[in-house]
């Protein structure tokens, strides 16, 4: 006769102290602060590097300057498939701490650069180490992590990374290129530097068979008064009933429902178009005629972004994962419609007209003309700011942090360091061909063309969590696991 029992313990939560957690949690985020920080480092200096006053040996042509943009996700694309072996082999908290090597190698190469292949190869390096730390921190999180705080803390990423961008966006304002490049390297260092006194995650270490170790790692996690038995009772459990996993075994529902889903989501995550908006952020107010100066406006847009992802990280166990999903798609769909028709609607600066010698004199009626369309102008100035203020609170809140939340959450657990690699991988590659085509696409037929193409995507998006995505709030890692398993239900059934 089967018994339905929970996995994970009920505890009282007056008998967890997450002290212990958070501090690992802040620790391991750190790589997101630097991710977000490099991830758009392009914002305020390509202003520079396409400018007459620029260094001839660095001024950039719209080619290179795409190329400058993009190359960082090729470098992110190869640290998540280098993540695949090294989640495995050394763990993730070792493989957070390796992202430090390229990050340091990387903003060394750009603050000393003396020509454009520095600059790029630098770029592709910081992009290595955030593709490292895209595939680890989250799964990294998620196991040491307990339920009731999960939602919160599997958003820390997104938040940090948006802190990381708006500090570059700030520095950006008042600090020269090579020392943006410089101040990038100090939260890598302290990153390490923390890190080498966190605890490997209980998962791991009870996978190599490291049970008294696992033992006080998940009881200086939890607090003295946690009984830990039970919680390490379950996750040896589920570490005992997964068989490693060949490729035949891929085509059940346990496995390749899971990671199509994870897929999917990074995938449209990235076809919003979030990437090539926040690294040509400051280029693409220039372009749309804002009042404001541009640098302002990013760093208003990083302000914005950061109080969307606090509200995200409130509301993600309360409204829970597919209400806040709904929501962004919507906000975003507004917005990048909205965009797409005042980009297509804005008028050319209008050049110098010949002198007409013989026509009637309507300097009155043109003096009128003029203010109304100066009016209108303004006003329609204005709408690229907003829009892509709600366009941003809309990914933050939602598309942002749900999806790395998603990811670590519904993985299988037998292979979720490879498959957390394999969608990072994803993930970057199609940020890199949308980045590198961005800047084309602009010059040929104007900003309306991607911002059609985002909100197309937008619309699929808000499909595919309809049909695709389950709920996981308050469920543990395998309970979600065992819902692929057997289709409907979040328990196990265990003989007795």
């Amino acid at each position: 006769m089967d018994e339905v029992t929970p996995l994970l313990p009920r505890q009282s939560t007056s008998q967890i102290k997450n002290s212990g957690l958070y501090l690992a949690a802040f620790a391991a985020v750190l790589g997101n602060f630097n991710s977000g920080y490099s991830l758009v480092y392009p914002s305020p200096v390509l202003p520079y590097f396409q400018s007459p006053d620029a260094d001839p040996r660095l001024r950039m042509n719209t080619e290179q300057a795409a190329w400058f943009g993009s190359i960082y996700s090729l470098g992110a694309a190869a640290g998540g498939l280098g993540a695949i072996l090294l989640n495995d082999m050394i763990g993730r908290k070792l493989s957070i701490m390796m992202s430090a090597l390229p990050t340091t190698l990387g903003y060394m190469l750009m603050g000393g650069a003396i020509n454009l292949s520095m600059l790029q190869v630098g770029r592709f390096l910081t992009g290595v180490a955030a593709g490292m730390t895209a595939a680890s921190i989250p799964v990294y999180i998620s196991e040491i992590s307990h339920q009731k705080v999960r939602g919160a803390l599997g958003s820390c990423p997104q938040i940090t990374a948006v802190i990381g961008a708006l500090a570059l966006y700030a520095l950006g304002l008042v600090v020269p290129w090579r020392w943006l490049a410089v101040a990038g390297e100090v939260p890598a260092v302290l990153m390490v530097v923390l890190l080498a006194f966190m605890p490997s995650s209980p998962r791991r270490l009870l996978s190599m068979g490291r049970q008294q170790h696992a033992e006080r790692v998940l009881r200086w996690l939890r607090g003295n008064q946690y009984d830990v038995q039970t919680e390490l009772l379950a996750i040896q459990h589920s570490i005992d009933t997964q068989p490693k996993i060949t490729w035949s075994q891929l085509g059940t529902p346990t496995y390749y429902k899971p990671i199509l889903i994870s897929v999917g989501m990074r995938f449209l995550q990235q076809m919003t178009g979030i990437t090539p908006i926040l690294v040509y952020l400051e280029p693409i107010f220039k372009k749309s005629n804002v009042p404001l100066p541009p640098r302002y406006d990013a760093a208003i847009v990083g302000l914005v972004r950061l109080g969307s992802i606090a509200v995200a990280a409130l509301l993600m166990d309360k409204a829970g994962r597919k209400a806040l999903l709904y929501t962004s798609s919507m906000l975003m769909f507004l917005s990048s419609l909205t965009l797409t028709m005042v980009s297509h609607t804005t008028p050319c600066p209008p050049g110098p007209a010949p002198p007409n010698h013989t026509a009637p004199d309507y300097t009155s009626h043109n003096d009128f003309g003029s203010t109304f369309m100066s009016n209108a102008q303004t006003a329609g100035s204005v709408l690229p700011i907003i829009c892509t203020v709600v366009f941003i609170f809309g990914y933050a809140m939602g598309w942002g942090p749900i999806t790395w939340l998603l990811m670590s959450e519904v993985l299988p657990l037998a292979a979720r360091g490879k498959a957390s690699g394999v969608c990072v991988t994803i993930s970057w590659l199609t940020a890199f061909g949308l980045t590198h085509g961005f800047t084309h696409l602009v010059d040929t037929y104007g900003l309306y063309a991607p911002y059609l193409l985002f909100t197309v995507v937008c619309v699929v998006s808000l499909l595919f969590n309809a049909v695709c995505i389950p709920e996981t709030r308050k469920r543990s890692l395998e309970e979600i696991e065992n819902y692929f398993r057997t289709g409907r239900t979040f328990t196990i059934n265990q003989s007795s």
